[in-house]
């Protein structure tokens, strides 16, 4: 997994990679939104209700951390080890959006986080177990929390979006 010198480098890379993943999605005609190809998990718009999901439930984490609240993670009701019903959540949230629309508050979603980090400290950036919620056996800094719920599936993500268009469009 790639490793950050600084805040300012993940955010660089979230924008980056945000940015080449929401670009899949513009030739992407609005009536396939929901359309499976064969070899693809997820539809165009499963792909970024999924995403929409994952970023929105990190802002979700830290924001209950910050009021004081307890956090249950991943969310209230799902357990680590079963997310399928989750997943099938962030469909049912965001699917009735359209391909705009969705990207456009991943987009929000992403900013909001690049906004976070830019107000934490080094100590809160690098080291593990500066949440409650962050705080696992794996022990991970909340740099990797973010990388892995942003730029590592922007990335990965990428692909299937082409596989599907190259299965669908073509």
């Amino acid at each position: 997994m790639k490793e950050y010198s600084s805040r300012q480098e993940l955010i660089d890379s979230i924008e980056e990679k945000l940015g080449k993943y929401l670009a899949e999605f513009e030739d992407i005609p609005e009536d396939l939104k929901h359309v499976r190809a064969e070899g693809v998990d997820k539809t165009p718009s499963e792909n970024l209700s999924y995403q929409l999901g994952w970023v929105n439930l990190l802002l979700d984490w830290e924001q209950q951390e910050l009021a004081g609240q307890q956090v249950e993670t991943p969310a209230p009701g799902y357990k680590w080890n079963n997310l399928g019903g989750l997943y099938q959540s962030f469909y049912e949230t965001y699917g009735g959006l359209s391909l705009a629309e969705q990207a456009e508050q991943l987009k929000a979603a992403a900013g909001q986080v690049c906004t976070w980090l830019a107000t934490l400290s080094d100590q809160e950036f690098f080291e593990p177990e500066q949440r409650a919620w962050a705080t696992t056996k794996a022990r991970w800094p909340l740099w990797k929390w973010v990388h892995i719920n942003t730029v590592a599936p922007f990335t990965n993500f990428r692909t299937q979006i082409r596989k599907w268009k190259r299965l669908t469009l073509n």
